[in-house]
């Protein structure tokens, strides 16, 4: 299933902007990849091919070049409470699926 570019146009990227697009999540707790699908109208972001990752390396070369040390992968869906989220960043490289 291919995924729509994200583009701006010169514009503020706003989180619907982003549905469709691979994402990295930062929570006040937590941090999450996956393919944001729809936030929910009750306060959810809603991820497919979602993982937790508990390890990145340094976060700007995380978002660089994908390099994550720790890897749990979601075998379904996953639902992110909006309220917890800190900061959400498009994801430019494959979503990590594999456990390490």
């Amino acid at each position: 299933m291919g995924r729509r570019p994200l583009t701006t146009k010169g514009k503020r990227v706003m989180l619907e902007d982003l549905n469709g697009a691979n994402v990295i999540v930062r929570t006040v707790t937590f941090i999450y990849t996956g393919t944001l699908e729809t936030v929910t109208s009750d306060g959810f972001m809603k991820l497919t091919d979602a993982a937790w990752i508990a390890e990145t390396d340094r976060w700007s070369t995380t978002l660089a070049t994908g390099s994550l040390r720790e890897v749990e992968p979601y075998p379904g869906t996953c639902y992110v409470a909006l309220s917890s989220v800190v900061d959400v960043a498009p994801w430019a490289h494959k979503l990590p699926r594999t456990a390490k």
